[in-house]
């Protein structure tokens, strides 16, 4: 059976962010009400020392049947990825955002595995890259 997926929240997002060394804002978009005006329940931007960035935007909520959770969740997330304020892969060898800015439908698990990969990055990979012609 699979495991179930985690919900996460902007604080809960936050914290992993943190956890990592980011800088992190993060807020709520929608309240409980369905007429809420805006299209994300919630929101995170980080910063890591290293100058790389994120944003997480938990888009809606999902509705779950009874037995699998109560009420409205988020379980999944969209991840954007920055380098100096903009959208950017990363360098090739790495396991995420090759050939794409946003990695869409996150969970919590590759959530973490995505801030430890960010988090982590040499950013001179992306000068030697572009030298080598590797980087587009």
């Amino acid at each position: 059976m699979d495991t179930p997926l985690q919900p996460m929240t902007d604080d809960s997002v936050r914290a992993l962010l943190e956890a990592a060394g980011a800088q992190v804002m993060a807020r709520s978009g929608r309240s409980e009400h369905y007429s809420a005006p805006r299209e994300f329940s919630f929101e995170a931007k980080a910063i890591f020392p290293n100058g790389m960035g994120m944003h997480i935007v938990a888009r809606q909520f999902n509705y779950r049947d009874p037995w699998e959770a109560t009420g409205r969740v988020n379980d999944l997330v969209d991840v954007m990825l920055l380098k100096d304020g903009e959208l950017t892969p990363l360098p090739k060898g790495y396991p995420f955002f090759q050939g794409t800015d946003e990695e869409c439908g996150v969970d919590e698990a590759s959530l973490k595995e995505i801030i430890a990969c960010v988090s982590g990055v040499n950013v001179k990979l992306y000068e030697l890259q572009r030298i080598t012609g590797d980087l587009a």
